[in-house]
């Protein structure tokens, strides 16, 4: 059954932004993912127990948080108080953490991948309930144990590089897919579907991106896609006609004066590459193409929770009748 949730970037109150899920909530969302982007936005953690408070049903949880800036002790903890807060009503988004987040802290990332792989290990012991002694490469803890929250909290791992996408399908419950580029998300579906599980779970596959459907929303799909692209791999640069020195004006721009000016030097072609663009028509059709190449759940990102209310309303309309 298709599922709707929606991811909030928290740069206003915490009372606002539990306001919005709320509001979310009523209109048919089953997920609202908050982004953990440290000094950049609010806390992730109160912003979550606010819209704990504010909800009945609806999931809650960080979108992506990662394990450079917290121990994953101390955000087991964290996750495991939400789940008893909200009545059981929590899950984890875990990756490795990215430059808006950790920049600001001076935080290098190292063996990203070691340290997510342990991260999980540690969360599915510490849910378990029991005590727990953990010496890792990477992570040490113990002995340690909580005796709160559920045994079953859901972790999702996000990603793009091959071996992130193959302990995703491995050994977490859900696996994030965000800006993937399109002609290859059936291709990256497979190969998630494709892993051997450590359990007999169905993976549950999310996929986000912006929904562009007027002027002022490919403008804005331009600045997110700024930073996105310079990360992006060698191959898909290369086949969406992306040269060196269109990266070189990117990367200038982002560094004089961040995605909003190096907006300027992303091409709407490019654009057609990584979101849902056109008129609603268009973009529903094209997103439950991909609901029928196997993603369970589409996640709207929210990025100015002010003005998010006419946006919650257009994607909530895509799902109605599609879940009796």
């Amino acid at each position: 059954m298709p599922q709707l949730s929606l991811n909030i970037m928290p740069t206003t109150s915490a009372g606002e932004i539990s306001e919005l899920a709320a509001y979310a909530e009523s209109k048919g969302f089953f997920r609202c993912w908050v982004y953990d982007e440290g000094l950049v936005t609010r806390d992730v953690y109160i912003v979550l127990a606010a819209i704990a408070a504010k909800t009945e049903k609806i999931l809650i949880g960080p979108g992506i948080t990662n394990a450079y800036v917290r121990h994953p002790g101390v955000t087991a903890s964290a996750i495991a108080t939400l789940d008893e807060f909200s009545n059981g009503r929590a899950f984890i988004g875990l990756g490795s953490g990215g430059g808006l987040t950790l920049d600001p802290m001076k935080i290098e990332r190292h063996k990203p991948l070691t340290l997510v792989r342990e991260t999980v290990e540690v969360l599915r012991l510490l849910f378990s309930g029991k005590t727990v002694n953990f010496s890792g490469e990477k992570l040490s803890l113990g002995p340690a144990k909580l005796n709160y929250g559920s045994k079953e909290i859901e972790i999702f791992l996000a990603g793009r590089g091959p071996k992130m996408l193959e302990l995703g399908a491995r050994k977490a419950d859900g696996f994030y897919l965000s800006y993937i580029y399109k002609r290859h998300l059936p291709d990256v579906i497979a190969k998630l579907r494709s892993v051997n599980r450590t359990d007999s779970k169905k993976l549950n596959i999310v996929y986000s991106t912006m929904l562009v459907t007027e002027e002022k929303e490919l403008e804005d799909a331009k600045c997110q896609l700024s930073f996105r692209l310079v990360d992006s791999p060698a191959n898909i640069k290369e086949e969406i006609g992306m040269t060196q020195e269109d990266e070189a004006k990117i990367k200038d721009a982002l560094k004089e004066g961040g995605p909003k000016l190096a907006g300027k030097f992303v091409k709407e072609e490019w654009v057609e590459e990584f979101t849902l663009i056109g008129n609603l028509d268009s973009c529903k059709e094209e997103l439950f193409r991909f609901f029928e190449a196997g993603i369970d759940e589409f996640q709207l990102p929210v990025y100015e929770p002010k003005s998010a209310e006419k946006d919650i309303e257009r994607a909530a309309t895509f799902f109605e009748g599609e879940r009796s």
